[in-house]
Order: C-alpha cells, then structure tokens, then sequence
C-alpha cells in the first residue's frame, strides 16, 4: 500500500488534510454524517466546498478500525478507493491506497 495523504481528527469527528501524488495536490475534509440507510455512507469528502467522495466505518480482519473512502473527481478515469488507518502510536491518520487486483 502506498501513503498517499496524512490527516488529523478534531474534536467533532472532522478529518482535515491532504492527498499527493504525482497528479494530484489537495486539501480535503472528511466530515460524519448522518446514516440514512444500513448502506448509507458514515462520512461526505470535500475539496474546497465541492463534494468528492464518501466513506464507511469500517473493521479489517485483524480488528483494526478504519474509514473505506471511494474518491471520484472529472480528472479520474476511474473512481479511487482508498482507506484511512491511525497511525500507531500518533495522533495522526494515513491515507493509503494500493491498485486494484487486475481480473
């Protein structure tokens, strides 16, 4: 999996920070929602006041938790999906993504 932003949490659930790549340099904000629905997303993206994407809460296999975020924007050929996890130890979250299993 490749690191591809850093955030912060605040007091109030918000997740603040930054995407990078070698296309890509954005400041994004991961806000909670209100479910709608059992499939309904936990969390809106924005960059700059335009929506992005949304996330789910989510729990791997080892029982880690973490935010599963699906990132669309014009410039992608494709939506990206993305996770979220804590970094041990610090008061800091990752960003990270890895590219699709081929079919």
């Amino acid at each position: 999996m490749a690191k591809i932003g850093t955030f912060t949490k605040n007091s109030k659930g918000v997740y603040t920070g930054s995407i990078k790549t070698l296309a890509l340099n954005a400041r994004l904000e991961i806000v909670p929602v209100e479910q709608t629905g059992e499939k309904a997303p936990n969390y809106r993206v924005y960059s700059e006041g335009s929506e992005l994407g949304a996330g789910w809460d989510k729990t791997s296999e080892q029982g880690t938790d973490y935010v599963s975020l699906k990132l669309d924007d014009l410039s992608f050929s494709a939506p990206i999906y993305v996770s979220l996890f804590k970094a041990e130890g610090q008061n800091e979250y990752s960003l990270l993504w890895q590219r699709p299993n081929s079919r």
